[in-house]
């Protein structure tokens, strides 16, 4: 979440209005759409209009969440009941409550080259098969890249392994 704040003038009277850019809105409304980033401008363009600084709420930043937890919350949008769906889903009550109310994102799964046992430089890679093959390239793009899950469905939990960065895929 970013650390700078958003402004708006509010009048000091009795009668609510709000001070957007050029023009003064009566109400507060969905369509104020200007907001100043510096205090020091909104507070000299407040007291020329006797009003005063306000300022905006950040939006809560989005919760991350593993797809299986994330599958939990769009299940909990479509019951009548949300939180007991959660909570009888998960124990994870309090993170999938933050996500249902303030959003959330689905965390890219770590990926890894997989390096056969007992040899030098022959990695694991699969084919569109889903075949498991090795092969002994020295560039590591022709790899095979597998997740956690893939890694424990080929039986590969005993293999060395080897991050892959995000800048590598």
């Amino acid at each position: 979440m970013s650390e700078e704040k958003l402004y708006v003038i509010k009048s000091r009277s009795d009668d609510e209005f709000y001070f957007s850019g050029d023009r003064v809105i009566p109400n507060w409304s969905d369509n104020l759409i200007s907001h100043f980033k510096n205090y020091e401008i909104a507070k000299e363009i407040a007291e020329e209009n006797n009003g005063q600084v306000v300022t905006l709420i950040e939006e809560p930043e989005k919760v991350v969440l593993t797809k299986e937890q994330a599958k939990i919350v769009r299940g909990a949008h479509n019951d009548k009941l949300p939180a007991c769906y959660i909570s009888s889903k998960s124990d994870d009550e309090e993170l999938l409550m933050n996500a249902y109310v303030n959003g959330y994102t689905v965390a890219k799964e770590k990926k890894y080259n997989v390096k056969v046992p007992h040899t030098k430089e022959v990695w694991y890679y699969k084919t569109f098969d889903g075949d498991l093959l090795a092969i002994c390239p020295a560039d590591k793009e022709l790899r095979g890249k597998f997740t956690e899950a893939e890694i424990e469905q080929y039986g590969l939990q005993d293999c060395e392994k080897e991050e892959v960065t995000d800048d590598e895929v």
